[in-house]
């Protein structure tokens, strides 16, 4: 792709990673930054980022970016921590003129994001017991232990276990639970028993799939991100 903007609409993914790596022009390598920087500021830390631009120059300059694909890790949102993030975003409508002015990006029309999210047993036991958290961990733990407060969570093989602490002889019950998608929902199941949980949905968040893999609650689906 020619850095002068007049590249073809069609033809291979534009940009490069955020952070240095050079890009195939100087408006997509500007919008990178832009996006790198709006991304880190909905969120409380990101250890790494790497951003991929679909698109060319001059769609652009029309006001159209064809998609971005993100890689994160260790992302910690609103107390949430995620190990990581794999997604891929429909088409956004961007305004350059800011960019283009030195100021920060805007995005004023919500968009579509596909992909997966993972978490480790260590990092959703510090989000559950976080103040954002704690009540949905505890529901979790009442509902399927039938004790509260949640004492931990791990992740044991191919399934969730949940541990709380009896207030009379204070000792440790554990259960082994296992993820699933349903109806665009997360719900955690028992292993034994018909005890369920279904974590409270959020209208813009859509879960596909759910699964223990390679020591991580993996969750597939797709979200709407509204500016």
């Amino acid at each position: 792709m020619a850095d002068d903007g007049n590249a073809p609409e069609s033809g291979p993914p534009a940009g490069a990673p955020a952070g240095g790596a050079p890009s195939s022009g100087p408006l997509l390598s500007l919008l990178a930054s832009g996006l790198e920087l709006w991304i880190r500021q909905q969120c409380d830390a990101v250890e790494s980022l790497e951003l991929q631009l679909h698109g060319s120059a001059l769609q652009l300059l029309r006001g159209r970016l064809e998609g971005v694909t993100l890689l994160a890790r260790r992302v910690v949102f609103n107390a949430l921590e995620i190990e990581l993030m794999e997604l891929r975003s429909e088409a956004i409508q961007v305004q350059v003129g800011n960019l283009l002015k030195g100021k920060a990006l805007q995005l004023d029309h919500p968009f579509l994001v596909r992909g997966q999210a993972a978490f480790t047993g260590e990092g959703l036991s510090r989000s559950l017991a976080a103040p954002q958290w704690r009540s949905l961990g505890d529901q979790l733990a009442e509902t399927l232990l039938g004790l509260s407060p949640l004492q931990d969570l791990r992740i044991v093989r191919d399934s969730l276990v949940l541990a709380a602490q009896a207030s009379v002889d204070h000792q440790r019950v554990e259960l082994e639970t296992r993820p699933r998608a349903v109806d665009g929902d997360l719900e955690i199941q028992a292993l034994q028993g018909d005890h369920r949980y279904r974590l409270p949905g959020d209208p813009n968040i859509r879960i596909e799939a759910a699964n223990l893999e390679g020591g991580m609650l993996q969750l597939h689906g797709e979200a709407r991100v509204s500016p």
